[in-house]
């Protein structure tokens, strides 16, 4: 009797604030817009709808890749900061992030992978892995005329339209090319010169301002083509090569001689944009990845501690018995810590069927289809412009289903360690 007093405000709380919901919910998921009786419509709309299928495969996704990575991470992360001096450094910093809402990671993680990488931190390290590697090109829109002496060569390069001859100067205009990206040490181009030995010429931005300049002749005020490459090529092969200089003069020596002048696609390569994280085939990868930058330190401090308790002579015993240290961490260090992983795999879970704010702040309007989860599609059903709270209702009697099965396996789990 005195312990039903005490506990009356606790089940009076209990029923007002979760039994209540969850039986309106219940009661509400087979009502239709208007409020009449739909019987299981709505529940047959989430498994035909598209929307909403989008939402539960996405779901299926997060469940399978989420907790799954923030637990390896954080198993990772507990081991190796058992061999460093510096440990709890570390692991303050790793598990930083928790202290960060769904809300501001969600923001800060908008910005990272932002598509500009003037701006974007994710598309700035890969723009500048990729040009280590694949340079772009100094003028990627630059063409020639048609009244020029060049013509498509193919595979984004240009060709002189005759071989050219000893002694010779040769024009190499091109258009396309903002005054203002051109190379800034970029000068007046010289009038071509024809050298005394080889082939030379000029290679210019044939434009003036306002429209006053000639076709193929260096007008004053038109600048050189600094860096352009140019080609010899004979018989397919190149034979010579240089680059022009800042007033887009360039020589090329006497085994350019009948050969035609090439500009190379390198010249007129686009430069590399970076990875579109979030458009419709990288967004949901994209926000798993912010949820395990959150969650991977609440994992590595669960396991971390689970660790401390873990026998050392077990482990000692072992590597004098000749165990490597894989072996030891997957035969000794993982069976032991099987509890405290289940522990956190089941909290991640139910965390992960729940998840809303990451993907609601991260996913940009032209993608948050392709990135919809239940939680996302429980509030735009019950709140969106298109308003139904029916099947809101059922979306959010399904969640409830999805969690119970987690939840009474990790009542029972944790009813079995009572009893040991």
């Amino acid at each position: 009797m005195v312990a039903g007093v005490f506990l009356l405000p606790a089940l009076v709380l209990l029923g007002a604030l979760v039994l209540y919901p969850i039986g309106y919910s219940v009661h509400r998921s087979f009502l239709d817009r208007s409020g009449a009786f739909a019987g299981v419509g709505n529940y047959v709309a989430i498994f035909t709808d598209d929307t909403v299928l989008t939402a539960v495969r996405n779901n299926a996704v997060w469940v399978v890749l989420a907790p799954t990575a923030a637990t390896a991470l954080g198993l990772v992360f507990a081991v190796l900061t058992e061999r460093v001096r510096w440990a709890t450094a570390f692991k303050l910093v790793v598990f930083m992030p928790m202290a960060v809402s769904m809300l501001a990671a969600g923001i800060i993680f908008r910005l990272v992978y932002e598509q500009e990488p003037e701006r974007g931190v994710a598309n700035a390290v890969a723009v500048g892995v990729h040009d280590v590697f694949h340079e772009a090109g100094g003028f990627p829109r630059a063409r020639p005329l048609p009244e020029h002496p060049l013509r498509d060569g193919g595979e984004g390069a240009f060709v002189t339209r005759e071989p050219v001859a000893a002694g010779t100067a040769v024009l190499l205009p091109l258009v396309g090319v903002a005054p203002a990206d051109l190379p800034s040490g970029a000068r007046p181009a010289r009038a071509p010169r024809a050298p005394e030995e080889g082939v030379g010429g000029t290679a210019w931005l044939d434009f003036t301002r306002g429209g006053q300049g000639v076709p193929n002749v260096v007008d004053p005020g038109e600048r050189g083509l600094e860096g352009l490459v140019v080609q010899a090529v004979r018989d397919g092969s190149v034979v010579a090569e240089t680059r022009a200089a800042a007033d887009g003069s360039f020589t090329l020596p006497a085994a350019a001689e009948g050969a035609v002048l090439r500009l190379p696609a390198e010249n007129f390569r686009e430069p590399y944009n970076g990875v579109s994280w979030l458009g419709p085939a990288l967004v949901t990868p994209a926000i798993i990845g912010s949820y395990v930058w959150m969650w991977a330190g609440f994992a590595m401090v669960l396991i971390a501690a689970g660790l401390a308790g873990v026998p050392r002579e077990l482990t000692e015993a072992a590597r004098v018995d000749g165990a490597s240290e894989w072996q030891v961490f997957r035969r000794i260090t993982v069976p032991l810590l099987a509890p405290v992983l289940a522990v956190v795999l089941v909290t991640l879970t139910i965390n992960v069927l729940k998840i809303f704010d990451l993907v609601f702040v991260i996913a940009p309007g032209s993608s948050q289809d392709d990135a919809n989860v239940l939680a996302l599609q429980l509030y735009r059903s019950s709140f969106g412009t298109d308003a139904d709270p029916g099947l809101g209702s059922a979306i959010a009697v399904l969640l409830l289903v999805l969690v119970l099965p987690v939840m009474v396996a990790n009542i029972r789990r944790i009813r079995r360690d009572a009893r040991r």
